[in-house]
């Protein structure tokens, strides 16, 4: 699948679009089994903020892609790194982490109003995420919402740690700088978009754009697997305050260069910029 040149007018001009059955159902299962296996014996790199629990759970785990053979072919196999690359305007597309999230039913906890972009030791404007639902939600189910155009603002919001954190608290304190507006306190101030999806639905967001999620009042587990990409004019920058899992020392990659490294950030879909 490729975008329409609508869906990447729409990506442009609003950060955000949604891709009616991106993903095949036949990949959707065995990620519904991995989010199983993961919420009882889960990797290392976890926000789990009521662990064991059936409702009331907060869950996601990340960077399994060289572990799980599942996350794997998804990247290699779904399409998602040329929707990815399509959306960007980029020649090619590198991977940067998988990221699976499950809110279980009646988590009142909503995900805070945040970028993407300053929790990441990446720059640029070709970054962009895959949000794939693997499950139906809509917004009240705790889908995605999104301030339309936000990704233009110009702004770098400093990154703000969310609840259960287990092996990582404290990292986002080292940042300095603007704090995200209280979107929720003051939201007909803003042009809120939100999106209700199916199964294999897509939902394909710049890294700068504004977004969160409310709670999930719904009694449906809401379970998603989201991908990061690298386009063209991505930098490594690592930074106070972003994610530490991937730093100076395990990455050839050089500051202020674009990340060509294969191990870490592997080139998934066309030609290396």
């Amino acid at each position: 699948m490729s975008l329409t040149p609508e869906q990447i007018a729409t990506y442009a001009a609003d950060g955000v679009v949604k891709i009616p059955g991106a993903v095949s159902q036949d990949q959707l299962g065995p990620i519904l089994d991995l989010a199983d296996q993961q919420l009882t014996n889960p990797g290392p790199w976890v926000t789990d903020s009521n662990p064991g629990a059936t409702e009331e759970r907060l869950f996601t785990t990340r960077y399994l892609w060289q572990d799980e053979p599942v996350v794997k072919s998804f990247l290699y196999d779904s399409g998602v790194a040329e929707l990815a690359a399509n959306a960007m305007s980029s020649q090619g597309a590198r991977f940067y982490f998988d990221h699976l999230l499950v809110k279980e039913p009646r988590t009142d906890a909503p995900t805070p109003w945040h970028q993407d972009i300053p929790y990441w030791p990446f720059l640029g404007s070709q970054i962009c995420s895959i949000w794939v639902a693997c499950t139906e939600a809509a917004v009240e189910g705790s889908s995605l919402e999104f301030v339309r155009g936000s990704h233009l603002w110009g702004s770098y919001f400093a990154p703000e740690s969310f609840t259960g954190e287990t092996d990582q608290v404290g990292w986002t304190a080292d940042f300095e700088g603007e704090k995200c507006p209280d979107i929720e306190a003051a939201r007909d101030d803003y042009d809120i978009i939100g999106f209700d999806v199916e199964p294999g639905d897509a939902l394909l967001f710049s890294s700068w754009i504004v977004h969160g999620s409310p709670a999930n009042t719904s009694p449906n587990r809401r379970v998603a697997l989201s991908t990061r990409w690298l386009g063209d004019d991505a930098v490594w920058h690592p930074h106070p305050g972003c994610d530490p899992t991937i730093t100076d020392d395990d990455t050839t990659a050089v500051a202020g260069s674009y990340p060509a490294d294969d191990a870490r950030f592997p080139l998934v879909f066309g030609a290396s910029a």
